[in-house]
């Protein structure tokens, strides 16, 4: 099983868009990103986002690009301050998962799953990057990451 964390994309500011739906950067972004990974033979098994507007967004991207054979689906607990370990404690092991969701959701959900702890930065998430995990005996680790910008 490997396990995609995608933190959306660049979303457009409140006061601008009160859904903060993706911007045209945001779009662009996981657009590129969602290209770059079909190109490596990524396999997606499904999608499944928080709800929010540029989660899903997102996630229609990316699942248009990746064709997931599962399709997208909206679940609870990828909120920014959702428990993670409601999420880490109930994966499946038999597919290839993507979840498309939030900071500091995602960046705690990471370090949960290395460390144990939520506290222990492993890894700075972008806006439409995906970070790919896979599991050796039971241990989660980092096997790769596809950010829109370097450095």
């Amino acid at each position: 099983m490997a396990l995609f964390l995608v933190q959306h994309g660049k979303s457009l500011p409140k006061d601008q868009e009160p859904n903060q739906g993706l911007s045209e950067q945001g779009i662009s972004d996981v657009k590129r990103i969602a290209n770059e990974a079909k190109k490596h033979g990524i396999q997606v098994s499904r999608i499944q986002h928080s709800g929010k507007t540029r989660a899903q967004q997102t996630a229609e991207i990316m699942a248009s690009t990746l064709n997931p054979e599962n399709g997208v689906q909206k679940i609870s607990g990828l909120n920014p301050l959702d428990d993670v370990s409601t999420i880490a404690d109930n994966m499946n092991s038999t597919d290839n998962l993507m979840l498309v969701g939030h900071l500091p959701f995602m960046e705690r959900l990471t370090s949960y799953l290395i460390t144990t702890s939520i506290d222990k930065p492993v890894l700075k998430f972008q806006n439409g990057g995906i970070v790919c995990l896979e599991q050796n005996n039971g241990d989660w680790f980092i096997k790769w990451t596809l950010m829109p910008k370097i450095g």
